[in-house]
């Protein structure tokens, strides 16, 4: 990977009504004809993306979006499309083309007001209109930034770079480590990384080289081996691995194969506390033991690619809870962005490690199933819980084994 992944990049959301200039603001920050701009409303359709560095942040992901008051049946599929994107925005940008602040406005200030997503206000076009005072005013009152436009001149933009430093949160500055604060600097960590069918030809997957990637940042150091080779690498260490982490695939032979004094757990529980919350899912695993024949579970992937015979999450995953709750469960599946509204419906959900989503769109999601009432975890988890290995899975993560063993409690 030479570029920074877009699941690892701030991402910015430019919203506003159409013909309000969002493209041209893309284009003025990007330095480049991202976005087709014309003076006719609805140009830009899909939401479109434009990955690029920004200093002093780093890499960022800017979103064009659709005008939010599109109408008709397209202009209804296109909003829909808009409000995805509000899923995982970290910083978002209202764009106002005119003296008017209208409905749109304040419903997009609202949505992003309670998903606590910092907002900056753009007036855009001011050289055809002052924006109006009472709305500056209560900007101001709300401490909101606000920076005045013409985009097609590229006034202003120097303006909108500084607001978009200023309001970048902490967590992109100092990100978190996946694993990092695990292991001590010198210590050896062993990847456990199984090459069957869903081994992408020529590289390894994107948690396995992010977590190698993480162990090299933080001064430790990794040794990678398959599941077959897990023992005899052990017999070869002078001083056994701070930690082993493995496919959760290959749990029940890791587990069986690593000494129990030596920490344990897998990629995707590592990616469950780097991208979302990591209590919430354990807590959410424990809900399996409620599930019983017909019971209904959404699985949800964050890539779209065509599964293959046995896949984890259509195949292998059902079946494991299958032979778990000892009846067959009714299974829905989706992928990429596209997301139920109606989780109320559900018993369960089970999200996969989340390595192609940024973090904000991870806990939109937990937020969502919180508010639905329903549990949410994800695949390791699932998968070690299942297994009966959860306790062992855990053990690198104390806090967490806490919130299980107080579940556990609960339930008695």
């Amino acid at each position: 990977m030479r570029k920074t992944h877009k699941s690892l990049r701030l991402h910015i959301g430019i919203f506003g009504r159409r013909n309000a200039g969002k493209s041209s603001i893309l284009n003025g920050l990007t330095r480049q004809s991202t976005s087709i701009v014309s003076d006719i409303a609805g140009t830009t359709t899909d939401p479109v993306e434009k990955p690029m560095e920004l200093l002093p942040i780093g890499p960022v992901l800017f979103i064009d979006t659709a005008g939010i008051d599109d109408v008709g049946k397209l202009g209804e599929m296109r909003n829909e499309r808009t409000r995805q994107v509000f899923t995982r925005t970290d910083i978002a940008i209202i764009v106002v083309g005119s003296e008017e602040w209208t409905e749109f406005e304040d419903k997009l200030f609202d949505e992003f007001e309670e998903r606590k997503v910092p907002v900056i206000v753009i007036f855009n076009k001011t050289d055809l209109y002052k924006p109006n005072p009472i709305v500056v005013k209560n900007l101001e009152d709300k401490k909101i930034r606000y920076v005045e436009t013409v985009a097609t001149e590229n006034q202003g933009l120097l303006d909108v770079r500084e607001a978009l430093i200023r309001e970048t949160p902490l967590e992109i500055i100092n990100p978190p480590t996946i694993l990092g604060d695990l292991v001590n600097a010198g210590d050896l960590v062993t990847f456990v990384v199984p090459i069957d069918k869903e081994a992408p030809k020529g590289r390894l997957i994107m948690p396995q080289v992010q977590s190698i990637r993480d162990i090299l940042d933080n001064d430790s150091y990794c040794m990678v081996v398959k599941e077959r080779e897990l023992r005899d690498s052990f017999d070869r260490l002078k001083t056994p691995p701070a930690l082993v982490v493995t496919d959760s695939q290959a749990f029940l032979k890791v587990a069986a194969d690593t000494p129990e004094e030596i920490p344990m757990t897998s990629f995707s529980i590592l990616f469950a506390r780097f991208k979302g919350d990591l209590a919430e899912y354990v807590r959410g695993a424990t809900c399996i033991d409620k599930l019983k024949s017909g019971s209904k579970v959404l699985i949800a992937e964050s890539c779209s690619h065509h599964p293959i015979t046995e896949d984890i999450g259509t195949v292998k995953i059902p079946r494991w809870l299958t032979q778990y709750v000892g009846g067959k469960l009714d299974v829905d599946h989706c992928q990429g962005h596209d997301y139920p509204t109606n989780l109320s419906e559900y018993d369960l959900v089970i999200h996969c490690g989340s390595c192609m989503f940024n973090r904000r769109e991870v806990l939109s999601r937990v937020i969502a199933c919180r508010k639905a009432g329903v549990p949410v975890t994800n695949y390791g988890l699932t998968i070690a819980y299942s297994l009966g290995i959860f306790e062992r899975a855990l053990q690198p993560f104390p806090d967490a084994l806490e919130v299980y063993h107080n579940e556990m409690k609960n339930i008695k």
